[in-house]
């Protein structure tokens, strides 16, 4: 067949060509291909889900995950720019909105890169291989010898073709194809430090989060709720409300109320108006002020972790058994909980900080009697987040506002004793470590675990707060366990050593004392904590080195890489000896042992009078696969190991049997500036064209249990339960009371 000669028909003889080239083999892939694409493609295979090119040139690209501050934007956008040869500015990268992008579920278990970066690879390569084909075509030449650069197609003797003009003759709606070859040469994107595409409008004072949106007639609204979860308002005037200044409606069905006003101060005035009379709890009281002993009591069902055989350990094997815990935990989301929504045409619109678009989608479409496709949700970054906190609640609250005055925009943003009363909390742990020693090695070892669920992330009606308050309420959903491997409570729970005769359990406890669900790793930091404050313990008990201890029970090549790295840059070998208030702690892990590799060296100052732990240096080291931006994995790590000590030395929701007392900063401290590590320096071990890792959770477990071991080493004495605050270290340090024989009389 040749060639037609007139260029509309050239244009139809190639999009036909390329069409019918690509559908032949999609035939050929029907059978197994769910099993070889990754997820998210398996899922969406059409390329122009994923990627289109406009006639003026111009390249956007889709992502069904959620900017949170991880810098995901910036890493799928050098993605996208480097398999397509284009300069990052010229890519638009789209992030999660139910009318535009597929459909990845939610944002979470650090999976952005390895689900939404693979799919992009992928779809970019598919692409750029039809542009080259299409351009081979128009000069007459094999695609191999055109040059692929800044948005055209270059042929050897210097004729050059724009994308534009490429695509215009051909179709993306084909499905992506398989092993598509990674571009080689040219000027590298992947593999360098872009600076962060979302940061400028965050330290300029400009429109970053959806706190900072702002819509032409938007109305401002708060909901009205009792302190806490299990608690509500008393009945109120609610006829004065409505007539107090600016108060447009009072949004009322069933329990859930919320006020609409003009201003945000008068909707915030109202608000206090309705609460003037008080609250009540008509739930069952709360049974304890720290809930990790209720939690370590309550029925549990036993869902098995991990099970390595082996030979039952000597007779005489030294028997160690410990506990360690964690209590219940907020995210700490610097800006309370925040959306925008808008009824119009029968549908609504909302603006949220959700991890999970469609999954809220759905859930808002059953509480608010909608047809899913009369109901869109488009991700804006909140400011604070990293698990299940009060952003699909506020959604669903500021959905039920709109409804109520059609054609507004209507602005919802909770109180700040809102977000610290109302959002779901990370559980509370307890876990149990055993272990039986044959002279100096491991004969056996225990791990269990007990929690709540750690996850209720809303996938209907129930889920929402809004959705258990309105007429008729909703029924949420039943709590249950993560399955392994990636697991929730279990998380992290089954040790990447080669341990023998290992057997892990997570006893599940179903019932909820308080609210929870997702919290930044689930249930690996505990996990993690646990295990590696173990090992150091177990390396104490067979007079080993800590570091040279992890490394005899690990055979994983790339886990031993890490480790080494992290102690030779920490210069660990000339650690010292310890005491006097002054250590070193080592911690180590493979997220969900699948994901990011991370090891932590940390040097710690023990203060015996106040009990402050100050932390001059930290050393990490990170393997997360491909590193596609290596200054943004730092940022990660950086982050994780701030958010980590947090956790570790200070954070503890309290309680007392009506409500949190956790209310605001001074109820629930979290780390401060001065309180930073003085330096905390990360090494990035790229893997090029190894699968990205994923590492936004990497260092939450390696940093607690470092900090833990670091404590250990500088007062001679383990403190195993979270957190390490300045009044547990002064406790541990107080001398025994003596004891005295009462004198005769």
């Amino acid at each position: 067949m040749s060639t037609p000669r007139n260029a509309l028909g050239r244009r139809a003889f190639l999009a036909n060509a390329l069409v019918v080239t690509f559908a032949s083999s999609r035939h050929a892939l029907a059978q197994d291909q769910d099993k070889k694409l990754p997820q998210s493609l398996a899922r969406t295979p059409e390329l122009d889900a994923w990627i289109r090119v406009g006639a003026d040139g111009t390249i956007t690209v889709f992502t069904g995950k959620a900017e949170l501050g991880q810098g995901i934007r910036t890493a799928l956008t050098q993605v996208a720019a480097h398999e397509l040869a284009v300069s990052p500015g010229q890519i638009d990268l789209v992030t999660a909105d139910t009318a535009r992008t597929p459909d990845e579920g939610v944002t979470a278990g650090s999976h952005s890169m390895q689900d939404s970066g693979t799919a992009i690879l992928n779809a970019a390569a598919n692409v750029r291989a039809l542009l080259a084909e299409a351009a081979s075509w128009q000069f007459a030449i094999a695609p191999s010898r055109i040059e692929m650069r800044d948005g055209a197609a270059h042929a050897p003797d210097g004729r050059q073709i724009g994308y534009g003009d490429l695509a215009a003759s051909l179709s993306l709606e084909v499905e992506v194809k398989l092993d598509m070859p990674r571009r080689h040469g040219g000027k590298p994107v992947i593999g360098q430090n872009l600076p962060r595409l979302d940061i400028p409008a965050k330290v300029s004072g400009g429109e970053a989060y959806v706190q900072d949106m702002r819509l032409p007639g938007m109305l401002h609204a708060r909901v009205v709720r009792g302190p806490s979860d299990g608690t509500r308002v008393k009945a109120a005037d609610i006829a004065a409300v409505g007539k107090m200044p600016g108060v447009v409606k009072i949004v009322r069905d069933g329990a859930f109320m919320a006020v609409v006003a003009d201003q945000e101060w008068r909707a915030v005035k109202a608000l206090n108006r309705v609460q003037a009379g008080g609250w009540e709890r008509p739930s069952p009281p709360i049974p304890a002020a720290d809930l990790r002993e209720t939690i370590h009591r309550l029925p549990a069902q036993d869902v098995p972790i991990f099970d390595y055989p082996g030979p039952a350990p000597p007779a005489d094997a030294r028997s160690i058994r410990v506990r360690y815990s964690r209590p219940h935990l907020m995210h700490g989301s610097i800006g309370p909980s925040c959306a925008m929504a808008l009824w119009e045409n029968d549908g609504m619109t909302v603006w949220t900080h959700s991890q999970g678009v469609y999954p809220l989608r759905k859930a808002l479409a059953e509480l608010l009697k909608l047809d899913l496709e009369k109901v869109r949700c488009i991700h804006v970054e909140g400011s604070g987040c990293y698990g299940h906190n009060g952003a699909d609640d506020v959604a669903a609250d500021a959905a039920l506002a709109a409804r109520a005055v059609p054609g507004s925009p209507v602005r919802l943003q909770w109180m700040r004793e809102q977000e610290h009363g109302w959002e779901p909390l990370g559980s509370a742990m307890v876990v149990e470590m055993a272990a039986e020693l044959d002279g100096n090695k491991v004969a056996s070892w225990r791990h269990d675990v007990w929690s709540n669920t750690h996850s209720t992330r809303p996938r209907t009606a129930g889920g929402l707060l809004a959705g258990g308050e309105v007429d008729p309420p909703f029924v949420p959903p039943r709590p249950g366990p993560i399955p392994m491997p990636e697991g929730g409570g279990g998380r992290n729970g089954n040790p990447i050593y080669a341990l023998p005769n290992a057997h892990g359990v997570f006893h599940f406890v179903e019932q909820m004392p308080v609210r929870v669900s997702a919290l930044r790793g689930l249930g690996a930091q505990m996990n993690v904590f646990a295990i590696e404050s173990f090992m150091d313990e177990l390396a104490f008990a067979t007079d080993n080195d800590p570091v040279a201890f992890r490394l005899a029970w690990l055979k994983d090549e790339r886990a031993r890489e890490v480790v080494q790295r992290a102690a030779d840059r920490f210069d660990w070998r000339r650690r010292g000896a310890g005491g006097g208030g002054s250590g070193t702690g080592f911690a180590f892990a493979r997220y969900k042992n699948l994901a990011s590799y991370c090891a932590v060296a940390m040097e710690v100052r023990v203060d015996g009078d106040s009990g402050e732990i100050h932390v001059p240096r930290v050393v990490a080291a990170v393997d997360s696969g491909e590193a596609v931006n290596p200054d943004g994995i730092r940022n990660q790590i950086e982050g994780g190991i701030v958010q980590s000590l947090s956790w570790t030395t200070r954070e503890a929701v309290a309680f007392d049997k009506t409500h949190r007392t956790s209310f605001d900063w001074s109820g629930y401290p979290i780390l401060r500036f001065p309180s930073v590590p003085g330096r905390i320096d990360v090494e990035v071990i790229d893997r090029p064209k190894q699968p990205f890792l994923g590492a936004g959770e990497a260092a939450q477990g390696p940093a607690s249990a470092a900090l833990a071991n670091a404590v250990a080493h500088a007062l001679g004495m383990r403190l195993r339960d979270m957190p390490l605050s300045p009044e547990r270290v002064k406790a541990a340090l107080r001398p025994a009371p003596v004891a005295t024989k009462q004198a005769a009389g």
